[in-house]
């Protein structure tokens, strides 16, 4: 114990040393200490994967929300970066439940161990182990502990054994988890007995041990770092482990190294401290200039809009007097005509004055006045047969139309022509358990600061969908939670400053049939290691022809064909409907892909067929539908081929001997979709999301993912698109 003590009291050697000599202050580095979820000082810290650090009790609470999330439907319940959430009274099996949690190979509904980072918003996975898998931050843990104790350094701590009154205590012993004094330290820690190889700091209330133990083999203390996963190790993890192939250096080496680096950063950061003042006025500055530029802006901006409101005024006005110009018109042409009307009335008007003219009894003086009279009376006669108001009462020919300003206006933005259209990379974007967007400037013109890229969902029935809008500081974005079989358009702008860019042109992508399915290669079941070679992440298969042919030459007579070498998935599907893509080697001679069913594999692998005869080739030559059904039964698969750059659809009983029409050109990435329920099958082009070919299966068992090569080939197994896209900086 006295020499774990030695370790770990050199382990904080340098920073003790910094603190001593005034060069960092405990008050400065506060905001180093604080957990990025709950927002306050770190309690007993595990380091993840990404090499933040977060309190214990903060990820199982995080998982607890993500977990009661998930058996509720999957709807997002938690923000990543809100403060600590309350659970009340966890039960101990639910705990363990998620500390244990990892992903089953097996299983149709893996358990997730992803974990939202809240320190870098990436996605991480904690790995098989859960929680159990991570590491202590014990640096993190002491430096919180000293930080606390010269928070409190009015308040000291006190002996747990003087007699009243108490004397402050000098020491505390990690393994009696008490304070003493000087005089109670050596009552109780005599020289020459167990107690006095107890390990003793100074005075604290933490008393949590101090030894790093495996997470993987909980008695074992590390004592070893490995170099590919950038974690410490012990002996047996070395021996028989996940890290037995792995580069292994001693842990002295690694602290001795990583050590020498750190000091030489903090010693650069320490020999640069007037450059960083420096800098630190020159951007006090640069705010100042900024603000100034930023009301000159809003300044400029305002009198443009005056401008606008200028000649919308000017505009309103005109309009408005034309309008009342028209209504006065058309109100006196309305009012003559209402007179001419009353006229008409008995005892009013020319009725009125007809009825005195009736009076009069000298003939040749009423002919004289009659005659114009009753010209008049026939106009108003006609006009009461024919009614037309002198003037119309709608004013359509004063509406105006500003359909088209408004677009324009809608659009109106502030850009300049330093500020290019970026673009959207369709050959880095692509779908597939999610989508990520690239894009990128045509010139070499500065980038903008931040982006603004849209995304909505075409569909038919709404034409007119919502574009949903996400801030992006780099020229990629992993968007989840698209709809399976749907359309997606996207676009995206720049913003510098005050300005931006216009929008970018729509690209569509076409999201999977149907969720993405999770395999590997079965390096077990059938694997033929002789004439196959998979890579270590068994995602990627190749079929090494050349020397074994060379090496089997003797048995090989003329006329005869090489046989077919089989790989399935790890993972089988016992319901649902699942997708998964590939990508074949463009030089492979043939491959074969499809599905297969435990039944048919349990009996391939039992009675192995003898395909090297011509007449168990498919397209030999022999056209007949009896041998195709022939062959298809002998089959353990159900299979389309590929090669030479050409996807060939398999020919139906009662299609024609020409086959031309059957070949199509390979797909830069394929696509399988099973729908187990529906017992059918389907082969796509993934980079477009089209269907090539479908044919009903016989959907008994659990079926598999299945592959078979022949000749020089290569198949790539489509990844998963990870949001996790992180670097670690100072390698050993």
């Amino acid at each position: 114990m006295a020499a774990a003590a030695a370790a770990d009291g050199s382990r904080f050697a340098y920073i003790t040393d910094l603190l001593e000599r005034g060069k960092v202050t405990i008050k400065n580095i506060e905001r180093e200490l604080i957990c990025p979820a709950c927002k306050e000082l770190f309690t007993h810290p595990l380091i993840l994967p990404c090499q933040h650090s977060i309190c214990h009790k903060c990820v199982k609470e995080i998982l607890f929300t993500l977990e009661d999330s998930f058996t509720d439907g999957g709807s997002e319940s938690s923000n990543q970066s809100s403060p600590r959430i309350r659970i009340h009274s966890p039960s101990m099996d639910r705990i363990d439940r998620i500390s244990r949690s990892g992903r089953k190979r097996n299983s149709l509904t893996p358990r997730t161990t992803m974990f939202p980072c809240p320190g870098c918003r990436h996605d991480i996975d904690l790995g098989e182990r859960g929680i159990s898998g991570l590491f202590r931050n014990l640096t993190l843990e002491t430096i919180v502990e000293r930080y606390r104790q010269a928070a409190r350094a009015a308040t000291a701590i006190m002996c747990d054994f003087c007699k009243p009154p108490a004397q402050e205590s000098t020491k505390s012993c990690m393994d009696c988890s008490a304070s003493y004094c000087n005089e109670c330290f050596k009552v109780y820690h005599p020289w020459g007995t167990v107690k006095a190889q107890h390990e003793y700091v100074g005075p604290t209330t933490n008393f949590r041990p101090k030894i790093l133990m495996c997470p993987e083999h909980e008695m074992e203390r590390v004592n070893m770092y490995c170099e590919i996963c950038r974690r410490p190790v012990c002996h047996l993890c070395k021996l028989g482990g996940s890290h037995a192939n792995h580069r292994v250096t001693t842990m002295s080496t690694a602290y001795k190294t990583l050590k020498e680096k750190l000091s030489k950063d903090i010693e650069y950061l320490i020999s640069k401290e007037s450059q960083v003042k420096g800098q630190i006025s020159q951007l006090g500055l640069l705010m100042k200039e900024t603000e100034c530029n930023g009301e000159r802006a809003k300044e400029e901006a305002s009198q443009n809009f005056d401008k606008l409101f200028d000649v919308l005024q000017e505009k309103r006005s005109v309009a408005l007097r034309a309008i009342e110009a028209s209504k006065n018109l058309r109100l006196e042409k309305l009012q003559t005509q209402i007179e001419e009307y009353q006229g008409l009335l008995e005892n009013n008007g020319l009725v009125g004055y007809a009825q005195e003219v009736l009076k009069e009894t000298d003939q040749s003086c009423f002919v004289q006045t009659a005659k114009q009279l009753h010209v008049r009376i026939q106009k108003a006669t006609e006009s009461l047969k024919s009614f037309r108001p002198a003037a119309e009462t709608s004013f359509q020919d004063f509406v105006v139309d500003v359909a088209k300003q408004e677009e324009v206006l809608g659009d109106l933005s502030f850009y300049s022509n330093g500020l290019e259209v970026p673009e959207i990379n369709e050959e880095q974007s692509k779908m597939y358990n999610k989508a990520v967007i690239s894009w990128e400037y045509p010139g070499k013109a500065d980038s903008a600061d931040i982006y603004v890229l849209e995304y909505r969902k075409l569909n038919k029935d709404e034409e007119s969908a919502t574009w949903q809008e996400i801030e992006v500081c780099s020229k990629s974005k992993i968007i989840s939670d698209l709809d399976n079989n749907s359309s997606y358009a996207f676009r995206v702008r720049g913003y510098k400053g005050s300005i931006c860019s216009p929008w970018s042109r729509e690209v569509i992508l076409h999201t999977p049939p149907a969720p993405v399915f999770s395999f590997l290669f079965d390096d077990k079941c059938g694997y033929n290691s002789e004439h196959l070679l998979l890579n270590p992440r068994r995602n990627s298969v190749e079929s090494r022809a050349g020397f074994p042919l060379l090496l089997g030459a003797e048995r090989i007579q003329v006329g005869c064909y090489t046989t077919l070498d089989y790989i399935i998935g790890d993972t089988g599907i016992a319901k649902g409907k699942h997708f998964w893509a590939f990508h074949v080697e463009a030089h492979s001679y043939l491959v074969k892909v499809g599905v297969a069913s435990s039944a048919k594999i349990q009996e391939w692998l039992h009675n192995p067929r003898d395909v090297t005869s011509p007449r168990y080739e498919q397209d030999s030559g022999h056209d007949s539908g009896s041998e195709d059904t022939c062959f298809e039964s002998s089959q353990p698969f159900t299979l389309v081929t590929l090669g030479m750059k050409s996807f060939f659809i398999p020919k139906a009983p009662a299609a024609p001997k020409d086959s031309a029409s059957r070949i199509l050109p390979m797909p830069s990435c394929i696509g399988v979709c099973l729908d187990y329920d529906k017992g059918k099958v389907g082969f796509y082009d993934a980079d477009h999301m089209k269907c090539l070919y479908e044919r009903q299966v016989d959907c008994s068992g659990i079926m598999y993912p299945a592959f078979a090569l022949m000749g020089g080939s290569g198949i790539h197994l489509e990844e998963a698109i990870a949001a996790n896209y992180l670097e670690y900086q100072d390698d050993i």
